[in-house]
Formats: C-alpha cells, structure tokens, sequence
C-alpha cells in the first residue's frame, strides 16, 4: 500500500500529530473531497484537525482520535486506488463502520466476494452499482441465489434501490424476461382525496420512487419504451390479484402497508423462472389502526421455510444524508 504514516518527535504541550502521505495527487483530491468536505466531515466526527500539505496530510489530535482518522483516510484511499469513487456516504459509512466491523466478515462473505469475482458491483446500463456495508452485500448475495428474498429495516438502507438494481442488471443479461414493480397505494399518513386523470395519473405518485431507481440505471427513453412494450410494469399491489408472474424480476416495495391477505395474494404470484423480492420497514406501517401488516405475519409464518432468506437492516447501513441514520437512531432510542 502505497501510503507511509511518520510521526515527528511531539513538543509535550502540543497536540498528537500523525502524517500520511498519499503519493498519488489526482487520488488525494478525490480523498479531500470538493472544497475539502470529506476532511472537514471526519474532523467534525472524530473532533480532529486534518491539514494539508503537499501530498502529507497531518492529523492532529488525541491518540485515539487521530489513529480513527488515519484508519478512515488510507480505507478511502484504498477505496480510490481500486478505481471505485469515493463519496460523502463512503465517508460516514467509514466513519460510521469502519475496519473494526469489516474485520468481522464471516465465511459466507467471503463466498459473496467470490461469487461477485471479488469486486462486489452490480452492472446496469447507465453506472455500476456497489452495495457499500456488509448488510448490503449479503442482501445483494441473497437476491442472486435465492427464488425469494425480504429485505427489511429503516429508510435510506438501499433496501429497493438494490433490488431494482438486481432487477435490470439480470434483465439486461437475459436472466429473466421482465422486471415487474409493485408497491401498496397507500397514503402516508394524510388524505390527499381524489386525485385527477385517468388510472395511471391516479396511482403514478405513489410509484414514483419506483420510477426514479429505474431511471438511475437505465436510460429514459429506454425505460419508456420498455415500458410501453410491458417488459417493466409499475403498479400498485391490488393490480396483481389473478396473475401468474412467470420469468420476472419482482419487487413489492413498502410491503409493511400490505394487509396479511395482500401479501399471500402477492407471494403465490410467484411463477416458474422467477424472482421476487419483498422490502418493507416495520416502523413506517401506515395502514388504519388494527389493520395487522402482512410483512409481519409473512416474517413469523415464513422465516422456517426454505430457500426464502431474510436481510435486516440498521441505521448503520443508512446510505442516503448522514443526518438520516441520527434520526432513525433518535427515534429507535425513544421507542426502545
């Protein structure tokens, strides 16, 4: 590994100073970050100083916070020099996750990253896609080998971006004829009474997240057209009722607003040649009170059965804004 850490001799009074040096200046801007915004985050987390100099960066602080620091920077560093980006959510994971929990993959992990040949990316047409913590890669493992798959926990875990990632990177490689999305039309909380046009106006808002991951990975005019020709259908769960969903790639997002009949009328949808995968958040349930969520009852009555796996998720998997995983951390340490 290119990077050497010296430590020059420390006037007693002063404080705790440890120097890297990243021998490669073009990876050293992407470390630093535009404006240097991944250096002031770790400083901010860690409540160190980081300044640079030349290819140095000197790290000042107590031991134990410095040493955290200089972990985070050579693991980013290595991150940019396996040709993989570096961004603010690789930072907080790093910051958040970190060696000493990377340390404790298991064997099955290991099987996942020779499964994926090593470098764990999920190939689309418009970018690459890298499942980030180890929930993540296991969930990723899971979607790949098994006919069924939940993915469960907050929001922001990647629980439907990566599915739907999955999805189209078997799409394009001929695994399965159609990708097909589904999501329950429920209303989050509030009454947004009749909506106006004709059915796809009506249910389209509520697809819409569905939508935006499509178009992440597959360029709008295609996305349109297949579409069009019914080799990606987004709709709401009711639609399914009566269908045999035969070679597909099959996502029911925010199943926690399933009802229990929902969710079994959902589940033996499943046909010959296909995968389905469930994702839901058991603390974001909006059905009307007494209404029991179905992800609930599939989770208890189906954990036994084989060849269905369940992929749970923390705050510590949270992808999106930092600031996200400190609310869900709030409010799980209110209700528990």
């Amino acid at each position: 590994m290119a990077i050497s850490a010296l430590t020059p001799p420390q006037d007693s009074s002063a404080p705790e100073e440890l120097q890297l040096e990243f021998p490669d200046n073009r990876l050293l801007i992407d470390l630093c970050g535009e404006h240097d915004r991944h250096l002031v985050l770790i400083e901010q987390v860690l409540g160190v100083q980081i300044v640079r100099r030349g290819n140095l960066l000197s790290v000042l602080g107590e031991v134990g916070a410095r040493d955290r620091a200089a972990e985070v920077l050579e693991a980013l560093y290595e991150r940019l020099q396996s040709g993989r980006p570096v961004e603010g959510a690789d930072v907080d994971r790093e910051l958040r996750m970190g060696r000493g929990e990377e340390a404790k993959d298991t064997p099955a992990e290991d099987q996942l990253e020779m499964f994926l040949g090593g470098r764990i990316e999920i190939k689309t047409r418009k970018k690459p896609v890298e499942p980030r913590t180890d929930a993540q890669k296991a969930y990723v493992k899971s979607l790949f080998e098994n006919e069924l798959a939940f993915g469960i926990g907050p929001a922001g875990t990647g629980k439907t971006y990566l599915a739907v990632a999955v999805g189209v990177s078997m799409f394009i490689n001929g695994l399965v004829d159609r990708i097909i999305l589904s999501r329950p039309a429920v209303e989050a909380g509030e009454k947004l009474g009749y909506l106006p046009g004709d059915m796809k106006d009506k249910v389209d808002p509520y697809m819409q997240p569905l939508y935006d991951a499509l178009n992440d990975f597959l360029p709008g005019k295609q996305v349109a057209k297949l579409i069009e020709e019914k080799k990606i259908e987004i709709a709401p769960l009711a639609f399914m009722r009566g269908r045999t969903l035969a070679n597909a790639f099959v996502v029911l997002d925010e199943a926690q607003n399933a009802t229990t009949m929902q969710m079994k009328m959902f589940l033996t949808r499943l046909g010959e040649g296909s995968r389905m995968v469930i994702t839901g958040d058991r603390s974001q349930v909006d059905l009307p009170r007494g209404v029991t969520s179905g992800l609930a009852d599939a989770e208890r009555l189906l954990k036994p059965v084989p060849g269905i796996s369940f992929n749970y998720f923390t705050s510590k998997d949270v992808v999106r804004h930092p600031l996200v995983a400190a609310i869900i951390e709030a409010y799980e340490a209110d209700t528990g």
